[in-house]
């Protein structure tokens, strides 16, 4: 029977406590009694002259009773080893879930159990309470101490069943003798369990793939390391890793699996990445047992040799996929250590530039096209590595920073490095932005080139990735992380390469430019448009820079802040970029919320410094304020009637919807804040005041708003809607902040607010104009 939340908040771990501490005792006397027996009684029957029949029966007995006294302090010991790790972690999880609990409830959420080992988390009614049109503003917060809590249950559920299994096999079947499994931690008994699966491969039952991936969900990310090494360890090297991966990820996705196998194997593939990370990280804290616990060197050295050679799993394959396909499924998941990841990386990357279809080649067709080494079946089959390893950058912050901005490494064709060389391109970035740059069909359906539409999907595989990596990259973050942490801070050399990003395609638009034959016919579709919505995301976290470059703002404005080093955006530069990847409905909803977020900051960042001391005269200091945002938000608007009027790539709809996911960005840059706010996030993504909740609101109104029709355009009002929805939004960073303080006098907020309406106007103009002198270019 499995763990429920209510059995974690009620159970009473003294009494485990206890059993630890009578244990401890146990092994204590044990080891007297064993001594005892051996430099006693078994030295006292060895030199004992003793003949005859009895002789032989006694020393034997001796003999047999003496091991044994051995073997209870063994297995008293593996049982005091097994219980005292499980009541740490037990007590550690009942801790943690506690506090959740308490966090939701101060909140005025409720915890139910829903009897499953999962838990729901409602609302308590408050009464009088605003409703705010029946919007719940709650549910994402809700959902994450629901996904919070349900995983701690999980996690004392796995504890549970390692040690009732542990136990059992340290105490054995036969009452008679004692001293069966040795274990010096739970971490043992889990990892040799894990291995016996392992050891079965294919022939793994559904359940029992279920439980090997219960163990390294639960243990392979634990930070020190232990778990995940030992694992790996146990595998046998990374030639083995490769063929157990192989092996699973191509038995659960056959065109006979099961829907449950392959959903098996796909959480395999997640949880043997993340443990792989885990393993391979060299900087692991200190294990319990006083070491730190991870991989050799020489593992990464040995993955990059076998990538180029053939993998075999079984006798007479005929179709033998090279190692790198088969890692590359593992790296897609995990936050990989530099040392260990960017070698590989770049190894991949120099092998694809010599031979784009190296891999290709030996990938099997005709098979549905979940087939494959990533059965996640995302961004492709797993048939090319690149697509692989630029993902796994875009999840390793520090990896993805290190290949993008030092110089690259020349690597010979078994993954060493060769001495004295040079490669024939200065950066990655420079690499995989030439226009002849091929990017591979990565799918397994034979009938793919027979339809456009899927060979374009497939085309965009490359260029998604690339775009995930250079997130990581440039922000110091995992690309798909919703995590506010205000200590990640732009470095030097992740500043100078936005600078670099945003020059590159400002240079060279058409790699971005996306044309479904609109009004531009004449326009070709660029190779890494695909790119745009991770482009955006780049410039919402970069906010600040684009803001100083709208009207010049100095590198060292402390008007306008920036998370860290300066990028340095020529003011050019910063609108045609913004202007090319605002056509990108994600990208324009990222940049949007963004500058939206960020003017409000701004702006309550100087009302908060002048306090009662404003005046009607510091109108257009705070008119001042909200300029740069209106600018962009102009460009904005003209980038959006461009992707509906020109290009035909997307409609006022799809924009729209995309704005259903603004509160990632206002969460964000309202949680970073700018000094005068206090951040409203804790670092795992917590709100905990009103400010991110009437951004939201209000940039979905604005976005909303931002709509052009045809009779609009050709009347020359394409972005009337556009400027008032601008005027809105900006007039929401004064309102926000006067709400809030009332001993703000009238005279001097009409003269404020007035101000912001009519800069805010004046600047989306010059941001609309700013972006139209250069369409179709």
């Amino acid at each position: 029977m499995s763990i429920t939340y209510n059995d974690l908040m009620q159970v009473d771990l003294g009494r485990l406590e206890t059993a630890v501490s009578d244990w401890k005792k146990a092994v204590t006397h044990l080891k007297q009694l064993e001594t005892d027996a051996r430099d006693g009684l078994k030295k006292k029957s060895d030199r004992a002259r003793w003949e005859g029949v009895n002789a032989g029966v006694t020393r034997g007995f001796v003999d047999k009773t003496a091991k044994e006294f051995a073997d209870l302090r063994t297995e008293a010991n593996s049982i005091f080893q097994v219980l005292d790790d499980a009541h740490r972690e037990l007590e550690a999880l009942q801790k943690g879930v506690r506090t959740l609990t308490n966090e939701a409830k101060d909140k005025g959420y409720t915890v139910q159990d829903n009897g499953n080992g999962t838990v729901s988390v409602g609302v308590q009614p408050q009464p009088g309470a605003d409703a705010k049109d029946g919007k719940d503003d709650t549910k994402q917060d809700r959902q994450r101490y629901a996904d919070s809590i349900t995983g701690k249950v999980a996690h004392a559920n796995d504890i549970d069943l390692s040690t009732k299994l542990a136990l059992k096999r340290a105490h054995g079947s036969d009452p008679h003798n004692a001293g069966h499994a040795k274990y010096g931690s739970l971490d043992d008994a889990q990892v040799e369990r894990a291995l016996e699966l392992a050891k079965r491969r294919e022939d793994m039952t559904d359940r029992e793939l279920t439980e090997l991936n219960r163990l390294l969900r639960h243990n392979g990310r634990e930070k020190d390391g232990e778990f995940a090494t030992e694992f790996f360890e146990g595998l046998g090297g990374p030639r083995q890793t490769l063929e157990f991966y192989a092996a699973m990820s191509i038995d659960g996705t056959d065109d006979n699996a099961s829907k449950t196998r392959l959903a098996g194997v796909q959480d395999l593939q997640k949880y043997m990445g993340h443990a792989l990370a885990n393993a391979t990280d060299p900087y692991t804290p200190q294990s319990v047992k006083g070491d730190r616990q991870h991989l050799p060197s020489w593992w990464g050295a040995e993955f990059r040799r076998l990538g180029t050679q053939e993998i075999e799993w079984e006798r007479g394959m005929w179709s033998k996929p090279y190692g790198y396909q088969v890692l590359g499924g593992l790296l897609r998941y995990g936050n990989y250590d530099p040392a260990f990841l960017t070698p590989i990386a770049e190894h991949v990357t120099q092998l694809h530039q010599d031979d784009p279809h190296r891999f290709m080649s030996s990938r099997p067709a005709g098979s549905d096209d979940r087939y494959g080494f990533n059965p996640s079946g995302k961004l492709g089959s797993g048939n090319d590595p690149l697509n692989s390893v630029l993902e796994a950058l875009g999840h390793s912050p520090e990896a993805a920073e290190q290949f993008f901005t030092e110089k690259p490494t020349a690597y010979n064709e078994d993954g060493t490095i060769k001495s004295g060389e040079k490669t024939d391109f200065k950066s990655y970035l420079d690499l995989f932005t030439k226009k002849d740059f091929e990017w591979t069909i990565d799918t397994n359906s034979q009938h793919v080139l027979a339809d456009e539409e899927a060979t374009k999907n497939a085309l965009n595989f490359g260029p998604n990735a690339l775009g995930h990596a250079l997130e990581a990259a440039a922000t110091g973050r995992p690309y798909d992380s919703n995590t506010v942490d205000p200590s990640v801070k732009h470095s030097e050399a992740q500043a100078k390469l936005v600078h670099d990003i945003v020059e590159k395609f400002t240079k060279n638009p058409d790699l971005l430019t996306h044309n479904m034959n609109g009004n531009l016919e004449e326009e070709k579709t660029g190779p890494l448009y695909a790119l745009r919505d991770s482009l955006g995301n780049i410039s919402a976290d970069y906010i600040g820079d684009f803001q100083r470059s709208m009207y010049l703002e100095s590198s060292d404005s402390k008007t306008f802040p920036v998370n860290g080093a300066a990028a340095d955006l020529e003011y050019g530069n910063a609108q045609e970029f913004l202007g090319l990847v605002g056509q990108d409905p994600d990208a324009y909803n990222a940049i949007t919320s963004a500058q939206q977020a960020y003017t409000t900051n701004v702006v309550h960042e100087f009302l908060q410094a002048e306090g009662k001391d404003l005046t009607p005269e510091d109108s257009a200091r705070v008119g001042d304020l909200v300029a740069p945002g209106a600018a962009i938000a102009g460009i904005m608007s003209n980038s959006r009637a461009d992707a509906i009027y020109d290009y035909h790539t997307a409609s006022n709809k799809e924009f729209n919807e995309a704005a259903a996911d603004n509160a990632k960005w206002v969460n964000r840059i309202v949680g970073l804040g700018t000094g005068a706010i206090p951040a409203p996030f804790s670092v795992a993504g917590e709100p905990v005041n009103w400010l991110t909740e009437d951004v939201t609101e209000s940039v979905l109104k604005s976005i909303n708003k931002d709509t052009t029709d045809e009779a609009e355009l050709s009347a020359g009002k394409e972005y009337s809607e556009g400027r008032k929805a601008a005027v809105d939004a900006s007039t929401v960073a004064i309102t926000t902040y006067f709400s809030n303080h009332e001993e703000i006098d009238t005279k001097t907020r009409e003269a404020i607010e007035r101000s912001v309406r009519t800069q805010a106007g004046v600047s989306h103009s010059d941001g609309a104009q700013w972006n139209s002198s250069g369409d179709g270019t």
